[in-house]
C-alpha cells in the first residue's frame, strides 16, 4: 500500500498485572499497524492494586525490546479522546468469548460515534482462560 498514511492503533486496558494474553494481542496488533500503544486507563469501575504510572512501568518491562514500534502511555478519561489527541485512527481490542465481546461491541459503538472505529482480536485457544483477575487471585493465593 504505497503512499498510505502510518497507522497507529491504541490498546487500552487496566493490565492489572499485564498477561500473556495482553501480550499476544499487541504481538498481533503489530503485524496489522505501524504503531501499537498500549494505553493503561483508568477504569472507574475497576479497583486496581496499583496506580497507572505504575501499571504502564509494568507493561514497559514485560515487552520484548525488539518490539520497537510499540509505545506504553498511561491516560486518565476517554480512549477515543486519547486517539484524537495522539492521532490514532484505530482502538484494539481483544476478546476471549461471547461475554467479552458483547460488553465490547458496545464499547465499540460508543467509540464508533465519536470517530474511533474498533477492530477486535479474538484470543488465541490457549490463552483464551487468561485474565487479569485470575492473575490476580493466583498472586495474592502464593502470597
Amino acid at each position: 500500500m504505497a503512499g498510505r498514511a502510518p497507522v497507529r492503533a491504541v490498546y487500552p486496558g487496566t493490565f492489572d498485572p499485564v498477561t500473556p494474553g495482553h501480550l499476544d494481542v499487541v504481538n498481533r496488533a503489530r503485524g496489522l499497524f505501524d504503531e501499537v500503544v498500549v494505553l493503561v486507563a483508568v477504569n472507574g469501575d475497576k479497583q486496581p492494586g496499583s496506580g497507572e504510572e505504575q501499571r504502564a512501568a509494568a507493561v514497559r518491562a514485560a515487552l520484548p525490546a525488539g518490539w520497537t514500534t510499540v509505545t506504553v502511555a498511561a491516560w486518565r478519561g476517554l480512549t477515543a479522546d486519547y486517539c484524537r489527541r495522539h492521532g490514532a485512527g484505530v482502538i484494539i481490542r481483544g476478546v476471549r468469548n461471547t461475554t467479552d465481546l458483547q460488553a465490547e461491541q458496545r464499547l465499540a459503538g460508543m467509540n464508533q460515534s465519536l470517530g474511533v472505529p474498533t477492530v477486535f482480536l479474538p484470543a488465541r485457544p490457549e490463552l483464551a482462560a487468561t485474565s487479569s483477575t485470575a492473575a490476580r487471585t493466583r498472586g495474592k493465593a502464593s502470597a
